[in-house]
């Protein structure tokens, strides 16, 4: 076994010395030994696949000097591995450049055989060449021909979001990275067969570290395009900075670290990007036995559903006098669980909210159940039912699954049809989502790296100053001194908060000082993807009148909030399940 991680690494050599070669991955959740050796700024990826090596003891690995973390990680396993080899990989496909990277190969080859003590078998090279020949042409994976297609370029994704964004995907999926290359290789003349296969080799489809074509690659037509950056990877933000003020598609950027390839906040990013685009494969589940489905929890109370701002809009004449029931969205997200329940007229008849806990399941059936004891109906008067929220795919008694992103901007359209530009701050992440006159999301931006600019940052500072979170949602003032804090680190900001405390600072400004840096983190956000009002905010950080009244003044625009921010998803959710049965 020989690992590799580079697509120009030469596998079909090793595969004639009788080798098998495997691609080095990374999804290991820690980097702990890797760390040990390698500088924690270097390439996420880079860690993560010196952690694959020491854990799984692999001893014979082929590198390619793509950059300079490789060129780091090669440093680190000399000595510490039976075999390891870089090949000094050009940047050009010219005569030279194919010259020079033969010259490499040869070297491999040679040094290869020493190793392993036997020779180099060139019949068969060449028949596993002639083999993947056959293969290429009767692949069906040819992206020049595909009319409508989903680029994803940038940094090497993990395989399981490769295959997410596959199957999720009504479109072609054409992968430009690392891991999505065919080899194809066309031998002219037996008598130099290195020579055609280094010039083969040098004319996949260039990365980043290449010199020459990546700008037609890029000019190619696409429907939209997923970007993947890796953190602590210089490359591919240049390129990315540039393919957005070049290219007239949907382009979603997303940030990998190699420790968790089924995290929730990129597959929720890569979601909501299919569903703006249209390309997201329907997740209607069987709509029977939703009963048999939901289990019911004792909640120990009932809450009061109070009165939320209801709308109903006109119904065309053939759709006025159906009773279709009754429609539910569940929105469960990481601090409370929302639940809104519609009539088919698009009036709210009930809602719920209560505190997630550490059981999203449970919470969201009890959430459910309170919803239905206030309006006085039965699971079986439920239709349909859409999960939405972080939780969304955990909850078994849901029809269809949805983002969050897709439906807070349904229901902020629902509310106020002038809106534009909604602002949902939650308990761990904080979004920007644009709408088209139609209330579609045209655009949207996520902060789900760190807590800043969260609800989670409140509730630290909350405990930290001992001041309850609705009494610092009336500060928006300061009282003697405008303090400002300097940090948006969570961690960072409550150091700073406990100094300004130690120096006997007024509370009420230190509250006001933390209102202006969520508004602040809010704000950058929306200029990312540009000012338009009206806006909306949604989420429970939308009751902090300071946060509120502060980010207006940032804007110079009103922001509308509504009634009871906290279910506008639920809201979207239940509305999308209205509209899928009226679909069937």
């Amino acid at each position: 076994m020989v690992g590799y991680i580079c697509k120009y690494t030469p596998i079909e050599v090793i595969e004639a010395f009788g080798e098998k070669p495997f691609r080095l991955e990374s999804g290991f959740k820690s980097h702990e030994r890797a760390e040990a050796l390698l500088h924690s700024n270097v390439c996420s990826y880079v860690n993560g696949v010196l952690e694959n090596i020491l854990e799984t003891n692999i001893q014979e690995v082929v590198l390619t000097s793509c950059c300079d973390s490789v060129c780091r990680l090669y440093d680190v396993l000399k000595g510490r591995i039976q075999f390891v080899y870089i090949l000094d990989l050009p940047s050009k496909k010219d005569p030279l450049a194919v010259e020079l990277f033969r010259k490499e190969i040869e070297e491999f080859i040679r040094s290869y055989q020493a190793f392993k003590k036997k020779s180099f078998d060139e019949k068969e090279f060449i028949k596993i060449l002639e083999r993947k020949k056959e293969d290429g042409k009767n692949s069906q994976y040819q992206p020049n021909n595909m009319d409508q297609k989903i680029a994803i370029l940038g940094g090497r994704l993990e395989d399981e979001i490769i295959e997410r964004i596959k199957s999720s995907c009504t479109h072609n999926i054409v992968d430009f990275t690392c891991t999505g290359q065919e080899r194809t290789f066309s031998i002219k003349k037996e008598s130099d067969v290195l020579t055609d296969y280094a010039e083969s080799l040098l004319n996949f489809t260039p990365c980043m570290r290449m010199a020459e074509d990546r700008d037609n690659l890029i000019d190619q037509s696409f429907f939209g395009v997923i970007y993947n950056t890796v953190k602590f990877c210089d490359f591919y933000s240049f390129e990315y900075a540039q393919l957005k003020d070049k290219i007239d598609v949907p382009l979603l950027k997303i940030e990998t670290d190699h420790t968790d390839a089924e995290s929730g906040q990129i597959l929720t990013r890569i979601d909501a990007f299919l569903e703006s685009t249209g390309t997201k494969k329907s997740d209607a589940r069987d709509a029977r036995n939703t009963a048999s489905r939901i289990t019911t929890f004792d909640t120990g109370a009932t809450q009061d559903p109070g009165k939320l701002a209801q709308k109903s809009a006109k119904r065309d004449e053939g759709q006025k006098d159906r009773n279709l029931g009754y429609f539910a969205g569940v929105d469960c997200g990481s601090t409370t669980t929302n639940v809104v329940i519609i009539d088919d007229k698009e009036q709210i008849v009930s809602y719920e909210t209560i505190p997630t806990g550490p059981k999203p399941v449970e919470s969201a059936s009890n959430c459910f159940q309170l919803a239905l004891k206030n309006a006085g109906l039965g699971e079986k008067d439920i239709a349909f039912i859409t999960a939405t929220g972080y939780g969304r795919v955990s909850i078994p008694f849901a029809h269809k699954i949805v983002t969050e992103i897709t439906c807070h901007g349904k229901g902020a359209f629902f509310l106020d049809n002038s809106i534009r530009t909604v602002i949902d701050i939650g308990g761990q992440d904080s979004k920007v989502i644009r709408l088209d006159d139609r209330g579609k999301v045209s655009d949207f931006v996520m902060n789900d790296k760190c807590s800043a600019g969260t609800g989670r940052f409140l509730e630290v500072m909350s405990r930290t100053l001992g001041i309850p979170i609705n009494e610092m949602a009336e500060i928006y003032t300061p009282s003697n001194e405008d303090i400002t804090i300097t940090s948006m680190c969570t961690v960072f900001a409550e150091s700073e908060v406990i100094s300004l405390i130690a120096q006997n600072k007024d509370e009420k400004d230190i509250v006001y000082a933390l209102n202006k840096s969520i508004a602040s983190k809010i704000v950058s956000l929306v200029d990312r993807i540009g000012r338009q009002s009206r806006y909306m905010m949604t989420g429970g950080v939308a009751k902090n009148k300071g946060v509120v009244k502060i980010i207006e003044n940032r804007l110079q625009e009103p922001v509308v909030v509504p009634f009871e921010p906290e279910v506008v998803g639920a809201l979207g959710a239940a509305l999308i399940s209205l509209e899928q049965s009226l679909e069937q």
